[in-house]
């Protein structure tokens, strides 16, 4: 029985409820036999907490199947009384349940039908298209429950943390919170001209968002300052306005980045909010979402880091058995696994590499073969994507040369370490240690031609 095969017994079959997050955390990790330590790590709560909520739901389970269910004998209980049941259950009804569990057949007409278009944006909320890497999204549903936290996504470009944060915010609407969405990319240059201007637009914004009237200027204090003023409008003014927890994201954070003398006031202002939390009721309204390419580097005192607190979601490639799935959801039925695996040597598991894959091969436009042999070439299919990684290289003439060792050794290379770490964050490099190798063959193929003249 599949993890989601045991999610559907026992919240359709056995409780008759949906479980909350940290109780789905616990069950999906206690079905790969983790223990209780290992979570409580994962998901940044004490051991003893994850340790109550997971008696609870063996308690809760074991009252209904009559029988004691504990964390040892899940497996075999569970599995018994699935394989018996799980044919007469078939009809879900949580809209996430019926995306991982609905027939090839079904799915395939359905994303052939309504759903091809080029995977360069978000996958939309209703989208059957949407992977869950677990435990990511429980842990990210169960921290925003909790008053004053911050949670933190990080990603190359094109690695779904905007999807993901589309569900965060979708599920913290059907907990009747109040959330406020902020893109910096459409922040106009002139507001990131100053701090000043950023944090007005960010106040202008959040107000709007929320339904109330602006009151800017009559919170605003130049003597005081930006940083201080802005801590008051949202203090005096926003937070005591609204009579639920708000959820305040903030997305391509990198924007930021790219402007070193804002981000140094800028990042501290946000972790100084999550400790006003610990300590200033009003604050424990306040939970933010901070996501961010990792393609830039700033470096930050680690005492004004936002990077540093709160639950840091770090979003991992798709495993073959993700990427299975993906293929199933797109319609393209591969019996043999041996061509995941040649996909996946090409492109790893790169959430918009893979999908962009299955895009070409579901329009028929190009065989598996054909689309193997031109990937690493400007004529490929990710030529778009690998020029504007060379792009970004073409800017760093270190990088150039770390990658370029990279690319035309045998085996791993020992770089410098803000090389290696900006190589790794671009997702271009994985490390084994203090040792750097391609992280898939399309990127040692590309880059090996194209920086061989490069020094």
């Amino acid at each position: 029985m599949s993890i989601e095969e045991l999610l559907q017994v026992v919240e359709q079959n056995l409780l008759g409820r949906q479980l909350n997050p940290l109780e789905r955390l616990v069950l999906r990790q206690s079905w790969s036999q983790q223990t209780y330590s290992e979570m409580a790590r994962q998901a940044a709560y004490g051991s003893a907490h994850i340790k109550e909520i997971g008696s609870q739901l063996w308690h809760d389970l074991s009252e209904v199947l009559g029988e004691r269910v504990t964390k040892k004998n899940l497996y075999i209980v569970l599995n018994q009384y699935g394989h018996k049941h799980l044919a007469q259950s078939q009809t879900l009804t949580a809209p996430e349940l019926r995306t991982d569990t609905v027939s090839t057949n079904t799915l395939s007409s359905s994303v052939i039908q309504t759903e091809l278009v080029f995977p360069s944006s978000p996958v939309p909320l209703n989208s059957a298209l949407y992977i869950n890497r677990p435990p990511i999204e429980e842990l990210s549903y169960a921290e925003i429950t909790q008053p004053g936290c911050v949670i933190r996504i990080k990603a190359p470009k094109k690695m779904g943390k905007s999807s993901l944060l589309t569900r965060i915010l979708a599920h913290a609407n059907n907990l009747e919170y109040k959330t406020v969405y902020l893109d910096f990319q459409e922040a106009d240059q002139a507001v990131l001209s100053s701090l000043d201007r950023l944090l007005r637009w960010i106040c202008a914004n959040a107000t709007r968002q929320l339904g109330l009237n602006p009151m800017l200027d009559e919170y605003w204090d130049e003597d005081m300052g930006s940083k201080v003023s802005c801590k008051i409008y949202f203090e005096g003014y926003l937070l005591p306005q609204i009579d639920c927890p708000i959820v305040l994201a903030f997305n391509e954070v990198n924007r930021i980045f790219e402007h070193p003398q804002i981000a140094q006031d800028f990042l501290p202002m946000l972790r100084f909010w999550h400790e006003q939390a610990q300590s200033v009721e009003a604050w424990e309204k306040l939970r933010l979402v901070v996501v961010h390419s990792t393609e830039i580097y700033i470096p930050l005192k680690l005492s004004q880091s936002p990077f540093n607190v709160g639950l840091s979601i770090k979003l991992p490639q798709f495993n073959l058995e993700q990427v299975q799935d993906l293929a199933r959801r797109y319609g393209v039925n591969w019996s043999d696994v041996k061509e995941i695996e040649q996909l996946m040597s090409m492109v790893g598991g790169h959430p918009y590499l893979v999908n962009v894959a299955f895009y070409h091969l579901c329009r028929k436009e190009i065989s598996f073969k054909n689309l193997l042999q031109a990937a690493p070439t400007s004529s490929g299919i990710y030529s778009h994507h690998l020029r504007g990684l060379l792009a970004v290289l073409r800017d760093e003439p270190q990088l150039i040369s770390a990658l370029q060792q990279v690319v035309n050794a045998d085996g791993g290379v020992a770089l410098e370490a803000i090389a290696a770490y900006k190589l790794e964050s671009m997702r271009l490099v994985q490390l084994d240690g203090n040792y750097a190798k391609p992280s898939c063959e399309l990127y040692r193929l590309y880059f090996r031609s194209q920086l061989v003249s490069k020094k």
